[in-house]
């Protein structure tokens, strides 16, 4: 395996003369593996909720103080254990998912230009390995190929869609992870992203239903519900805007198929994050390198 670097941005890639039986599976210290299913929370009945990140994306949406960031700490929490993850923080808002910067391979606030940058570059990234993919008579990379799961986690999608940059680098935003999204799970490179504004404007249909899953916490509104889950489902009781106030971390998940069911995320507590992050640090070599 060889790698490229952009900034602080290093991505896994293949050179020429790799094969299958030269690339060596990426084996964590720690138990867990990026091809993991991920464990989000519990349904009404007291089920798993478990998602295998290395083939979906996932989009999540709620009011603030909702339960959403906490919901997208689970899957970086996850993420940060496994040596065979790299992980890509993007934070419109600085503050959601500052406290997971350490475990970061990259870390970019709201600086759209930049945004952009790495969302091009994880594009050519995922460009080589259908590349790669091809020359192999192969569909999807797996979890023997030894190479790693690139996880991008996005949080608050409206800094980027709707507030900064100019109209032209809010559509190429648009564009970019609409791409990846669509085309990057099957490369082993997978987007999770989350607003606390669902809006058309924000979250338009055309990148909505390109994501595997759809997460609504508690919203403003039935259209706004609808949003991330899917016009008509607030209609037939799935109403993400009838959650309480006082149900933080509760939700309706969409998957790829069926209904939306209702669930409640794991919490961690930021001494849980804390403690998380150092064992990363440990256990994937990264101290000093976010």
């Amino acid at each position: 395996m060889s790698s490229r670097q952009l900034g602080g941005l290093v991505l896994p890639g293949l050179t020429a003369g790799d094969t299958p039986a030269t690339t060596t599976p990426a084996t964590s210290v720690s138990g867990l593996s990026a091809y993991d299913k991920v464990h989000f929370g519990i349904d009404e009945y007291g089920r798993p909720l478990q998602v295998e990140l290395a083939s979906r994306s996932l989009l999540a949406g709620g009011l603030s103080r909702s339960g959403k960031s906490g919901f997208i700490s689970n899957g970086v929490g996850h993420m940060s254990q496994c040596t065979d993850a790299r992980i890509i923080l993007i934070d419109g808002k600085i503050v959601e998912l500052i406290l997971w910067k350490e475990t970061a391979d990259f870390f970019v606030g709201p600086d759209p230009v930049l945004v952009n940058h790495v969302l091009f570059t994880l594009q050519e990234e995922m460009n080589r390995r259908y590349e790669w993919l091809t020359h192999r008579r192969r569909r999807k990379v797996v979890k023997g190929d030894g190479m790693d799961l690139i996880t991008v986690w996005i949080d608050e999608l409206s800094v980027f869609t709707t507030v900064y940059g100019t109209r032209d680098t809010q559509e190429r935003f648009l564009s970019l992870l609409m791409d990846l999204v669509q085309r990057g799970p099957a490369a082993g490179i997978v987007v999770v992203a989350a607003t606390q504004r669902p809006s058309a404007e924000i979250v338009p249909t055309r990148v909505r239903d390109v994501f595997s899953y759809r997460v609504a916490f508690r919203c403003s509104t039935q259209a706004s519900s609808d949003i991330i889950l899917g016009t008509g489902w607030a209609d037939l009781g799935y109403d993400a805007s009838k959650i309480p106030t006082n149900r933080p971390g509760v939700g309706y998940c969409l998957a790829e198929e069926g209904r939306p069911f209702r669930f409640r995320s794991v919490y961690l507590e930021d001494e849980e994050i804390d403690t998380l992050v150092a064992r990363s640090l440990s256990i994937r070599g990264m101290a000093g390198a976010a």
